[in-house]
């Protein structure tokens, strides 16, 4: 299927690895031009040469998307690197094991400021431009935990549900203007987050008093499918709402969670 996307300019941020990167090179493999947001520089020119084999062009951009000037800056770089701009995707985030006592409060700002006000400022730079086109396509990575809470992180939890009704605000403020604004929601992903060292696992894994393994094999019997999703196929699922193809999907939360959250809307 041609999902439209060739000469396509999107934005990609915490693009530098998990979900984020598998997204970058997802879209380059349709022919899409991909700004990659970021922290870190180095991984980032790494992450361009992974577009580049995949057969599309990319850019890296280091910039702390919860900076307040930080939507002006993507979308200035974005307008002067590829000449306009037609799909976003709010990829970064991240979370640890924290239980409401260990929470501090900067620990809930720092959620609030990567979760909610980041995509915010990078929507609302970006939306209007693609208004003045017609066209446009936003995708908010959010979180099986925001519709099912999560006492692992109570603060990931929190800010990923306002997270999913800040996708549904700007979804309906947009979608008369073309630019159709829905977000995905993933379950326990086999990546980074999850697997590197000193990641989920292992942080649960000492909160519980149980072997690393104990952990994933747990978290995977949880699922209905029996075993922890991909960075890959969650960016199948964020590339298809960035097409043509999704052009009669807003407002929507797409559940990505190999069915881990019962409910049907």
């Amino acid at each position: 299927m041609d999902l439209g996307l060739r000469d396509r300019a999107c934005v990609v941020t915490g693009a530098s690895g998990g979900i984020g990167r598998a997204t970058a090179v997802a879209l380059a493999g349709e022919g899409a031009s991909v700004l990659l947001v970021g922290r870190r520089s180095e991984v980032l020119k790494e992450v361009c040469r992974g577009c580049s084999r995949a057969g599309g062009r990319a850019e890296p951009l280091a910039v702390d998307v919860t900076a307040v000037d930080a939507g002006e800056r993507v979308l200035e770089a974005c307008l002067e690197r590829f000449g306009r701009i037609d799909a976003l995707v709010n990829g970064a985030g991240t979370s640890a094991v924290r239980s409401l006592k260990q929470l501090t409060d900067a620990e809930w700002q720092a959620q609030w400021d990567l979760h909610v006000m980041a995509p915010m400022r990078l929507m609302r730079a970006a939306a209007p431009v693609m208004a003045e086109r017609g066209w446009g396509r936003i995708v908010n990575v959010c979180s099986s935990s925001g519709k099912r809470p999560s006492s692992t992180n109570m603060a990931y939890s929190v800010t990923k549900a306002a997270e999913l009704s800040l996708s549904r605000a700007f979804a309906d403020l947009f979608a008369g203007q073309g630019v159709l604004v829905n977000s995905v929601s993933p379950g326990p992903v086999g990546g980074e987050l999850w697997l590197a060292e000193g990641g989920l696992a292992e942080q649960q894994a000492q909160a519980r008093g149980v072997s690393r393994e104990e952990v994933l094999e747990s978290t995977a019997a949880r699922q209905p499918l029996g075993r922890l999703g991909t960075d890959e196929e969650i960016a199948a699922v964020i590339v298809f709402l960035c097409s043509e193809a999704a052009s009669n999907v807003a407002g929507a939360s797409w559940s990505v969670d190999g069915g881990a959250v019962p409910v049907i809307i």
